[in-house]
């Protein structure tokens, strides 16, 4: 319902009022391109989107991004606050909320996300093989808010606390009616579900919005003990992303992700490829598995050497993914890929931040992504 109110307020405002309307939004739009505020300075906006991707048809949405340094000081690390509600054909509707903080003299990292939504999504089964043509149509409710809290123990190197809990309710599986008879997989029901666990990250990242040359690295592990939730697992994650400077402007990022789940783990918690990050261009649990590995590299040209701007940029990318139940089923000949490439505006000069808009390319079809900030 916000995402509506805003687009019709917006629609409607310029229409009954045009002339305080286009001057609202040519000094709205003029802020923000022509950005002279200090770079120590906070910045905040807030934008409508509109998207289109096969999992979701067309996408209706309002973000809203703030930027800041601790204490104003720029030799912190840059931190950023990131909120999504959106609303789409296919009736999902939802709001994100992602952020990674940084305290004074960084030495405290808050990494985290809020996913409240409503969907429903295809359901394909699980493994490698699952059919390209989904098996049911599953309607849920679903909350997901993760936190790390970590602390640093050496320059650049972190280990804290993390927590997980994941909610999903009023869940329905509605079968394709070409779909061939199937096995309901374990949480149809609903499961609520909390972890706790121990993380290690490395990050020497100065901008997480677009970095120039650092490394980050995390690995972590997360216990879901029966009694406090409705199946009994663990997860590992394992993420390593590397970048490096190609002559003064362009840059080379590089990472490798795996997630390997142990106990009954129930289905919305599986290893799930795809979405805007890794393996663009699949939605989001295209395929799922008890485990993961994916790895994708990226070749950043921001700006373009064109002489008449300093503001457009575009990238280059592909990667390749699998899922597999466990490592003596895993098989080289069962890995997907993902390439494509993209445009990027330089939104915030002063804190070298651009918004990307990304075509990926897959086996299956095509996807289409707008975002602030790099895909990773």
């Amino acid at each position: 319902m916000g995402k509506r109110f805003f687009l019709l307020f917006l629609i409607s405002s310029i229409s009954v009022y045009p002339a305080f309307s286009q001057n609202f939004v040519k000094k709205y739009i003029n802020g923000i391109l022509n950005d002279s505020s200090d770079t120590s300075k906070p910045q905040f906006i807030t934008y409508p989107t509109l998207a289109y991707s096969p999992e979701t048809s067309w996408e209706i949405g309002l973000s809203s991004l703030l930027v800041y340094y601790a204490k104003r000081d720029t030799s912190n690390r840059l931190s950023e606050v990131n909120a999504f509600t959106f609303l789409t054909l296919e009736n999902q509707y939802g709001l994100w909320f992602d952020h990674a903080l940084y305290s004074d003299q960084n030495k405290w990292f808050f990494l985290g996300r809020i996913r409240l939504q409503s969907f429903p999504l295809k359901y394909h089964g699980i493994g490698m093989d699952t059919p390209k043509e989904y098996l049911a149509l599953v309607d849920a409710n679903q909350v997901v808010i993760k936190e790390r809290v970590l602390r640093e123990i050496r320059k650049n190197l972190y280990a804290g606390l993390e927590v997980d809990f994941q909610r999903l309710s009023s869940v329905d599986f509605k079968p394709s009616s070409e779909a061939p008879a199937f096995d309901l997989p374990l949480g149809y029901q609903g499961t609520t579900n909390l972890g706790f666990g121990l993380g290690v990250v490395y990050d020497d990242r100065h901008n997480v919005l677009n970095v120039r040359k650092g490394n980050f690295a995390e690995l972590a592990y997360l216990k879901y003990p029966s009694p406090l939730s409705s199946s009994d697992f663990s997860t590992i994650i394992l993420d390593t992303r590397i970048f490096r400077p190609i002559g003064i402007h362009n840059v080379l990022a590089w990472q490798v992700f795996g997630e390997f789940n142990a106990g009954e783990v129930p289905f919305n918690q599986l290893a799930l490829m795809g979405g805007d990050s890794m393996m663009r261009g699949y939605y989001y649990g295209r395929f799922r598995d008890k485990n993961q590995l994916a790895t994708q590299l990226e070749y950043r040209m921001l700006p373009l050497p064109l002489g008449f701007t300093d503001r457009l940029g575009a990238a280059v990318f592909a990667g390749a993914a699998t899922v597999f139940p466990d490592f003596s089923k895993a098989s080289i000949h069962k890995i997907v890929w993902s390439a494509g490439g993209g445009l990027r505006f330089l939104l915030f000069p002063k804190k070298d931040i651009y918004t990307r808009f990304d075509v990926a390319f897959t086996q299956e079809g095509t996807g289409y992504y707008l975002f602030i900030g790099e895909a990773f």
